[in-house]
């Protein structure tokens, strides 16, 4: 720990993902076909990973 005053060690941070950065997923967005690219509107109780794209049938991703 620099300084050991209990702020951890120095580094970019920022991270990415679901809990923070330019990756964060929200409620609001929506879900696509990697296929097709067929778009819908994110439903916040349903993962868009366990949707089927209503054109093709592929399971869709988070965008």
């Amino acid at each position: 720990m620099p300084g050991r005053d209990g702020t951890g060690p120095a580094g970019p941070g920022g991270g990415g993902g679901r809990m923070g950065g330019p990756f964060r997923a929200g409620p609001e967005g929506y879900c696509e076909c990697p296929k097709c690219k067929t778009r819908v509107k994110h439903d916040r109780a349903i993962p868009c990973t366990s949707m089927k794209c209503p054109k093709c049938g592929s399971p869709m991703t988070r965008v």
